[in-house]
């Protein structure tokens, strides 16, 4: 007799249960997280934009070292007399106007390669990841009043519009303490990244997963550390920021019936 698979309940925008479906088989994998990891990061080199300083920066003049015997230092100085720059140090790393000593290069390799089959193998270890209760808690969510995870909404949730539905159904699913966790966390980050355009940093919340978007995009945006993602487009950088498996995620139902189309070998 074939073994029974694992229910799951699906709950109602009030928060009860509805129904009852069958756990796709993607969640019966152990996460790999060494390839979640590498999948992650592989991803963020991928987004990241070549950059480089001019080879010639700092090197377009006429400096020349004069020697010894001049009493003064033999750092390269401009030729010529009479006019206010002459005489001054150049060329050199460390003088005004001189060149960098190790500067980047826009040459170099910044790609990280991964096999295409271990990023799908990360992907579908990312999204099994979401089911186990200690990983969800290492990431720090407040998830003492979920009851089962993963936690799966009727598709009622895409048509939502407005923010205060929204929170008004995480309300009522258990997750007040998450979005508490996350509004509390905002804090200045440390260093130059403030005048960056970056200067606060907090905590990231729920990950919405959705089927069709039926104005659910515009309603959750603006609650703090709440993402919405198609399930088409999901993928390991928003399952694991920052390399760290585990997120809290909340399943539509036609996203979670999406996920029998992975085949677990």
């Amino acid at each position: 007799m074939a073994n029974q698979k694992e229910k799951i309940n699906i709950l109602g925008l009030d928060g009860k249960e509805k129904e009852s479906i069958d756990l796709p088989d993607v969640f019966s994998i152990t996460p790999r997280l060494d390839l979640i990891e590498r999948a992650v990061i592989s991803t963020e080199a991928a987004q990241k934009q070549p950059q480089g300083r001019n080879p010639l920066a700092g090197k377009r003049n006429t400096a020349l070292s004069w020697g010894t015997g001049f009493a003064s230092a033999r750092v390269p100085r401009l030729r010529g007399s009479g006019y206010p720059g002459a005489r001054s140090a150049a060329f050199a790393p460390g003088v005004v106007g001189g060149r960098v000593a190790h500067p980047p290069r826009a040459e170099k390799v910044t790609v990280k390669r991964i096999n295409r089959k271990e990023k799908q193998l990360a992907l579908l270890s990312a999204i099994s990841a979401t089911e186990k209760r200690n990983l969800v808690q290492k990431r720090g969510h407040a998830i003492e009043k979920i009851s089962s995870l993963p936690i799966v909404i009727d598709d009622k949730l895409q048509t939502l519009k407005k923010t205060s539905q929204v929170i008004d159904v995480f309300e009522k699913i258990g997750l007040i303490d998450e979005m508490a966790r996350v509004k509390n966390s905002v804090t200045i980050r440390a260093g130059k990244g403030k005048r960056r355009g970056r200067k606060y940093k907090r905590r990231r919340g729920p990950l919405v997963v959705i089927k069709e978007n039926f104005g659910i995009y515009k309603a959750a945006r603006n609650i703090p550390g709440v993402e919405v993602v198609k399930i088409d487009n999901l993928n390991c950088n928003l399952l694991a920021p920052g390399t760290h498996s585990g997120r809290l995620v909340i399943w539509t139902q036609s996203a979670f019936k999406s996920l029998n189309k992975y085949e677990v070998n």
